[in-house]
């Protein structure tokens, strides 16, 4: 998610595009174009694709509609909602952590089909009052709405399957959640189920293709192999949380990270230090006092003839700019954070002092002999 294109804030929420956005609206377009131009042959093609254009634009402003009511009431409930993207299969909401109980976990769930049956059903009521008659409305305007009216509601039916992490699969794991009173449990169980689901698309769409329904049957397998991926990303961070519960940052931490100058040049840091230590990371000091984060992918972004006058200071990261932990932040929420903000390490804090870095490294190696130990 993070190769998109911002459009801005709507609610304090950041919305974005991501690129694979592009390739799903032109789809969308066309096929819309070609249903209007089929059953209205006396449009002419300016009029077909302007309003294909349009509805297809629409369709992807009722789909950020459905993703705020998400984010709108997960702040509500007292969770922290970071963006909403645009993708190839959608939408999704970037809430910052997991809902706390059952009954959170439904709310935030259902709240989107029930927007996306309230904006369908709104389509058809407008489409209905400015006149429309039979199946296939002659007037341009009311031919989109009919279409955002009927695709709102396939949209609403789609999400309360019950495969996780669509919104059905975590309406189904809050109703989990609520009778066996285990979070984790739920979650493991609804992500199973949304495995099943995801096999079933998957079959159902290549059995589909042979039987000549073309795109239609690749586009259901290929929904089907991104839920299951999800869904096994699901139970894996269940996983990964089970066996960093109880854990500390201090446990894990590094405290032996090197240090380098502010003032260093990059062409002297990468050579001397970069690639004689095969570490990534670095703490920036200045003056006596850690200031910074330096790592590979900063030196990455400068062009390489530029590394000999461009000083480590322009680069770094500094630390009022960092997400910092502390020594008794839990390992499972360290974990979260990094992939939440989509780093590879975090800084120690005590004090108003870098005690060291913590990084996915760390928590990668318990992981790993946890497993091997069958711990």
């Amino acid at each position: 998610m993070e190769n998109q294109i911002k459009l801005g804030r709507f609610f304090g929420v950041e919305i974005g595009l991501h690129m694979s956005w592009f390739i799903i609206a032109f789809l969308i377009t066309l096929s819309v174009g070609q249903d209007f131009q089929a059953h209205n042959p006396h449009w002419t093609p300016a009029t077909v694709w302007t309003t294909a254009a349009l509805t297809g634009v629409l369709f992807f402003f009722t789909i950020i509609v459905h993703e705020m009511s998400h984010a709108l009431v997960a702040r509500a409930r007292g969770i922290p909602v970071r963006a909403i993207t645009l993708f190839a299969l959608g939408g999704v909401a970037q809430i910052e952590r997991e809902p706390d109980d059952a009954k959170t976990e439904f709310w935030v769930g259902v709240v989107g089909p029930l927007t996306s049956f309230a904006i369908g059903g709104a389509c058809l009521l407008a489409a209905r009052l400015l006149g429309v008659s039979g199946a296939t409305p002659a007037r341009p305007v009311l031919a989109l709405l009919v279409w955002l009216g009927y695709i709102n509601i396939g949209l609403a039916l789609f999400n309360l399957i019950p495969g996780f992490p669509l919104d059905g699969g975590r309406v189904l794991k809050s109703l989990i959640w609520w009778g066996t009173g285990s979070g984790p449990r739920s979650t493991r169980l609804a992500a199973r189920i949304g495995q099943w689901v995801a096999w079933g698309f998957i079959f159902f769409g290549i059995l589909r293709f042979f039987q000549g329904a073309g795109f239609n049957g690749l586009w259901l397998a290929f929904i089907g192999w991104f839920l299951k991926e999800a869904a096994q990303t699901t139970v894996a961070r269940a996983d990964w949380s089970d066996a960093l519960r109880g854990t500390r940052v201090r446990d894990l931490m590094s405290t032996d990270t090197p240090t380098v100058s502010s003032a260093a040049d990059l062409e002297t840091f990468v050579q001397e230090m970069l690639l004689t230590s095969g570490r990534r990371c670095f703490l920036v000091e200045e003056h006596g006092k850690v200031t910074g984060l330096v790592t590979l992918h900063e030196v990455k972004a400068v062009a390489r003839p530029d590394w000999s006058r461009t000083p480590v200071r322009q680069v770094m990261r500094r630390l009022d700019q960092l997400h910092a932990v502390t020594p008794e932040t839990s390992g499972e929420d360290a974990l979260a954070m990094m992939i939440r903000e989509n780093v590879n390490q975090l800084p120690v804090a005590s004090g108003g002092a870098i005690e060291g870095l913590i990084s996915r490294q760390n928590l990668l190696q318990l992981l790993r002999a946890r497993s091997e130990l069958k711990v």
